[in-house]
């Protein structure tokens, strides 16, 4: 097996696992605040006390995945673009 026919293979199988992924689990953790939703901060005896809500997430932890972001988008646009119109006299 050639190394580019090696490497052809490598990139469909971590592109189909990057789908399968996106398909069970379309949320991931947020990478500001790690999946916490508020950032931590400490106090002045040292301890962690909670700090600002995280403004990338809105509080929640997670956040869309790139590539299901883009099949939504995807999905969007291929819905309104093949939109047919109902005949007269139907609801």
């Amino acid at each position: 097996m050639t190394p580019t026919l090696l490497a052809i293979g490598m990139l469909i199988a971590i592109t189909l696992c990057y789908v399968a992924v996106c398909a069970a689990s379309p949320f991931g953790n947020c990478h500001k605040c790690r999946g916490m939703g508020h950032a931590l901060k400490h106090d002045r005896k040292g301890r962690l006390k909670r700090g600002k809500d995280c403004r990338r997430c809105n509080a929640t932890g997670k956040r869309i995945r790139a590539g299901r972001w883009l099949y939504n988008r995807w999905a969007r646009i291929y819905r309104a673009g093949t939109d047919t119109p109902r005949p007269e006299g139907t609801r």
